[in-house]
């Protein structure tokens, strides 16, 4: 496909309560008038960023994937975000790519935030994934993710950069300005996905939202703080134009990450 429309949702979150969410996301889904390929949500979106796995995580056979595969047939599109899984007596923050015939891929956030203490809580994901859709190779991250430029380099020769995250306002202008570093750097297109509003530890989101094309450009529009939901067109000829004329990646460094 020479395009690929994708929808992101910026909302509130209720904190660790999976069924408000769910059917607060619904109601968002079901509002998508538009055609669209990809609808992309927050990190934690069923229960909001806890520190509490013990109390709120599922399993891949329970309700939050269910929900996911379900949006998934009902629009036709592929459904993308986090949510907690315990698997093997450990717990991960674990990105769920869905697509529209229920079959997904998965990846567990590589960075976890140690400022808060989401490495004593979580288990680290060692792989990273690119997903192919629609013609499209898509590479989704979390949240904090975003800090670390090689995990996100683009050695795949992908179209997409997710990320998806509950992101605080006090650290806002880092977000701006790595999303779009991220975009220049890897020649691509670059989608954050933040939510709004303020969880029991008093941590205020502002959302900022947004998407960039593969010069650095924002294309989505300015509703940095508010609840909304936008759909927008990605277009292949525009990342072939652009790497054609900056032809950066081929000087880019070999190089292998090892744990």
């Amino acid at each position: 496909m020479e395009k690929l429309n994708i929808s992101f949702i910026q909302t509130t979150l209720s904190w660790e309560n999976t069924a408000e969410n769910l059917q607060h996301f619904s109601n968002k889904i079901a509002a998508i008038k538009e055609n669209t390929d990809l609808i992309l949500l927050p990190e934690m979106f069923s229960t909001g960023f806890s520190m509490h796995p013990e109390n709120i995580a599922e399993t891949q056979n329970d309700s939050t994937l269910k929900w996911m595969k379900k949006q998934a047939e009902l629009k036709n599109a592929a459904v993308c975000g986090s949510i907690i899984i315990k698997e093997n007596d450990k717990y991960y923050n674990r990105l769920f790519f869905v697509f529209p015939n229920g079959d997904f891929k998965t990846y567990d956030k590589r960075h976890l935030f140690s400022f808060s203490g989401e490495h004593k809580k979580y288990t680290a994901g060692t792989e990273k994934l690119i997903v192919e859709y629609k013609g499209w190779r898509i590479c989704p991250l979390i949240c904090y993710d975003l800090r670390f430029p090689i995990w996100a380099r683009n050695t795949e020769n992908y179209d997409v950069l997710i990320y998806g995250a509950n992101w605080p306002a006090t650290r806002i202008l880092a977000w701006d300005t790595l999303l779009r570093a991220r975009s220049i750097e890897n020649l691509c297109y670059t989608i954050g996905i933040n939510r709004i509003g303020k969880d029991p530890n008093q941590n205020n989101y502002n959302g900022h939202s947004a998407v960039y094309n593969a010069v650095g450009e924002k294309i989505s529009t300015n509703n940095w703080e508010k609840d909304f939901t936008q759909t927008l067109t990605l277009s292949k000829e525009h990342l072939r134009k652009t790497r054609r004329k900056f032809q950066f990646l081929n000087d880019k460094d070999e190089f292998k990450i090892l744990d």
